[in-house]
C-alpha cells in the first residue's frame, strides 16, 4: 500500500520555522519525485516546492511566494522529504499536503493533477 505521512505541523510566531516531514513506503521512494502543497481555508490548494529523484542533481523549484524562505530536501536512504521553512508569514497558514509523481516537467511546475498520491496533511499555522 502506498503511504505518504506527514509530521512536523504546529503552531509557530511569525518569523518562526518549521520542519515539515514526508515519510513514503509502499512504492520505491528514489523512482517518484515529491511535491510539496497547501491549502489555507477558503482558497484553493496551491504548490509550495518540488524535488526531482535525486537531490543531489538540483532539480528543484518552489513557489514565489516562498523563495528563500523555504529549502525542499530529500533523502531516500530514510524514504523521506523535508520541507524546511524558515521566516513564515501568517499567509503561510494552511494544511501542507506531500505528494509523489512522476519526475518530468509537469510534477516540477507543481501540476497537482499529475501526482498519484497524497499524504493526508498536516497543519502549519502562523500567528501575527
Amino acid at each position: 500500500e502506498v503511504q505518504l505521512v506527514e509530521s512536523g505541523g504546529g503552531l509557530v510566531q511569525a518569523g518562526g520555522s518549521l520542519r515539515l516531514s514526508c515519510a513514503a513506503s509502499g512504492f520505491t521512494f528514489d523512482d517518484y519525485a515529491i511535491g510539496w502543497f497547501r491549502q489555507a481555508p477558503g482558497k484553493e490548494r496551491e504548490g509550495v516546492s518540488y524535488i526531482s529523484i535525486s537531490s543531489s542533481d538540483g532539480s528543484r523549484n518552489y513557489a514565489d511566494s516562498v523563495k528563500g524562505r523555504f529549502t525542499i530536501s530529500r533523502d531516500n536512504a530514510k524514504n523521506t522529504v523535508y520541507l524546511q521553512m524558515n521566516s513564515l508569514k501568517p499567509e503561510d497558514t494552511a494544511v501542507y499536503y506531500c505528494a509523489a509523481g512522476p519526475s518530468n516537467l509537469a510534477t516540477m511546475r507543481l501540476r497537482s493533477t499529475e501526482y498519484h498520491s497524497w499524504g493526508q496533511g498536516t497543519q502549519v499555522t502562523v500567528s501575527s
